[in-house]
Formats: structure tokens, C-alpha cells, sequence
């Protein structure tokens, strides 16, 4: 229904604006019928909501055009506007020229491809006919806008390998003394006759339970805490962007990264005791 989006300032719940010199009055009485859309968090801020009568305009404080509220939309989950604080109106693209006082003159406009179409084939025949303004495609720009948020991805990134290394070293250390606190009993099996593979085997299968058992209640504390920020951050920028996120491929991932450190470690401390004699285990 609506062609196009201005942000516009508004004060008192109402929407300044500017009438057009040339505008007739005939013209005048058909843009008070047409409607606009504006978004959720402009509706929730100035107490409007759809049939409310404003007034909008290019410039704020001037007296304008008399419209109606049409619709309410909620904004999309866009990262590079989730902390921005402007209100977001959408009228019709006429409506918009008029309001502008621009004559067949944008800032920038989306043109897509059919399927199976080559985006890179027409990206070219564009910028090759193209004077006054350049081409580019939508990821590129979608890239060059989320920057700080590929700075901070690359940070968090960095974050999780320093954790998971201090995680394996702690997890090691632990294994080692619980070992250790237990010679004895390992010595009075190998005693008994019970072979070193088995001994290790059998360190090495409670590791990999106690990490499945540990990455289970990770999993519970990272869900919940996932909870928490989304449900935070949601309140406090007014937008359905999810903040934090715990999807069964991270969850599997940290399974097995667990589990293989887990199975590591237990086999390392598990080898590094039966290498000794029962006796020495003893302490004899």
C-alpha cells in the first residue's frame, strides 16, 4: 500500500508540516483521505493509534497537511537500526514528493531480479547506463552498515577461544586430581590383575560422562540466561531483534567440543597414573 518512508519530527502528539503553495485545495481535501503508516514505537510514544487525525510536514513547527493514521507496523528486526531513536513514517510515494517538494528525485530506491536472473549481469547493464548515481547490491550495503557488529562478532570470537582454552586446562587439572586422590583404589585393581587399557578406559568413560552431564546444565544456563538478555534488551530498544540465541548447532557443538576435551583429559590423566607400579601407587 505504502511506496515510501520519511523519518519526521514530532511534538505533542501531533506531526508538523508544511502546505505547498501550489497545492489546490481539490488537492488538499484528497490528501487528508489518504492514510500513512507509522510504527509501533511512534503509536506508543505519542499515544496515537489508527483513524487518530495529524498533521505532517518537511520541517517541524509549521502548519501542514492533515492526514490519517492508517496503520501500525512494527519495525523489522534490523540490526543497524536498533539503537537509533528516530520515528518512522510510511506514505505514498506522491504524497511523499509532495511533501518534500521534490519533483521525480530520491535518495536511493531497491530493484530486484526475477529468479534464476544474474545479480552481478544486471548490477553491470546498470551502472553502465546509469548517470547521476551508482548501483550497488543490497548484501554489500547490508555489509557496509554492520561493520561495529562484525568488530564486535570478531571480539565475542575471540572471547570463546580464550574460554574454551582456559576451560580444557581447567578441566585437565581437575581430571589430574581427582586421579591422584584415587591411586589407591587404581592400584589395589591393577593388583587384582586389571589391565592398564581398561583402567584408562574406564577414567576416560567417567570423563565423557561428566562432561555430557556438564554441557547439559551449561546448555540450561545458557538458555535461560538467553531468556533474560533477549527479554532485557527487547524492552529497552523496543524491537523483536533477538540479542542472544541458543540454537541446537551451538548446542551440539559444545556437546562434542566437551565431550572430545572431557575424553582427552581423562585419557591423559588416566595414562599418566597406571604408568606407574601398583606398588609405588601404594606408597610402598
Amino acid at each position: 500500500m505504502l511506496a515510501a518512508a520519511v523519518l519526521i519530527a514530532c511534538a505533542l502528539g501531533a506531526v508538523g508540516a508544511t502546505p505547498l503553495a501550489s497545492q489546490t485545495p481539490t488537492a488538499q481535501r484528497d490528501s487528508a483521505q489518504r492514510g500513512i503508516a507509522i510504527d509501533a514505537r511512534m503509536a506508543e510514544d505519542l499515544g496515537l493509534a489508527v483513524g487518530a487525525r495529524v498533521r505532517i510536514s518537511a520541517k517541524p513547527g509549521e502548519a501542514g497537511d492533515s492526514v490519517t493514521i492508517a496503520a501500525i507496523y512494527e519495525r523489522k528486526a534490523d540490526p543497524a537500526e536498533v539503537a537509533r531513536r528516530e520515528y518512522r513514517v510510511r506514505l505514498h510515494l506522491d504524497q511523499l514528493q509532495q511533501l518534500m517538494e521534490l519533483d521525480d528525485r530520491v535518495d536511493r530506491f531497491a530493484v530486484g531480479t526475477r529468479d534464476g536472473q544474474s545479480i552481478d549481469s544486471a548490477l553491470a547493464r546498470i551502472n553502465h547506463v546509469a548517470f547521476g548515481f551508482r548501483a550497488h547490491k543490497s548484501r554489500d550495503v547490508a555489509v557496509q552498515s554492520s561493520r561495529t557488529f562484525r568488530v564486535v562478532e570478531r571480539f565475542h570470537f575471540a572471547i570463546g577461544i580464550i574460554t574454551v582454552v582456559a576451560s580444557a586446562v581447567f578441566l585437565l587439572c581437575l581430571l589430574l586430581l581427582s586421579v591422584e586422590e584415587r591411586k589407591r583404589d587404581i592400584a589395589a585393581l591393577r593388583l587384582m590383575g586389571i589391565s592398564r587399557a581398561t583402567v584408562v578406559r574406564a577414567i576416560v568413560i567417567e570423563a565423557a560422562i561428566v562432561s555430557l552431564i556438564g554441557s547439559v546444565i551449561g546448555a540450561g544456563i545458557g538458555w535461560i540466561a538467553s531468556l533474560i538478555v533477549n527479554a532485557h534488551f527487547q524492552e529497552l530498544y523496543r524491537t523483536p531483534l533477538v540479542f542472544a540465541l541458543l540454537t541446537p548447532q551451538i548446542f551440539a557443538f559444545a556437546t562434542g567440543l566437551s565431550l572430545v576435551l572431557g575424553i582427552g583429559s581423562g585419557a591423559a590423566a588416566g595414562w599418566r597414573l597406571v604408568k606407574s607400579s601398583p606398588l609405588s601407587l601404594m606408597g610402598r
